[in-house]
């Protein structure tokens, strides 16, 4: 049985939100699943990604097919990096220390970059609600005319 982590479709029309699952291949997008593992909100500003990284890294050692989509998730949040690692140790160029030690600081970094992210858009957010309502508007000076009474 050939076993893939891919996206199945929630949401309304023009409105997707997906479930990150690890399904059989021959099953349909949206039907049966054998377990889920996260979700995948494309319409926040960045996009959110909640992922268990320990069952998705446990289906890719027992051979599930990431779909291309699925790659690019797992490679964002570290998984195929763990991956990567693993395949060190198991040909001894690492000790299982030495990898958990790359993997969690690959990962610190990675949370580090992600809320700097978060912060920099509700910065941008905030600029563009105060704008939109007025409050952080100069005043020029040389643009607003004076009545002298005389």
């Amino acid at each position: 049985m050939a076993v893939k982590i891919r996206l199945a479709r929630r949401g309304r029309a023009k409105r997707p939100f997906y479930h990150i699952v690890v399904a059989d291949a021959r099953a349909p997008r949206d039907g049966r699943f054998i377990e889920k593992i996260g979700v995948y909100n494309p319409l926040t500003s960045p996009a959110t990604i909640e992922l268990d990284r320990e069952k998705a890294f446990d289906w890719l050692m027992k051979g599930a097919i990431p779909t291309e989509t699925m790659r690019s998730i797992l490679r964002f949040k570290g998984v195929l990096y763990k991956k990567h690692l693993q395949g060190g140790v198991k040909k001894g160029a690492l000790t299982q220390e030495q990898a958990d030690k790359k993997y969690q600081e690959f990962i610190q970094n990675k949370e580090a970059k992600i809320q700097k992210r978060f912060e920099e858009v509700r910065k941008e957010k905030d600029a563009l609600r105060r704008k939109m309502a007025g409050v952080d508007m100069p005043i020029n000076v040389a643009s607003v005319e004076v009545k002298e009474e005389e």
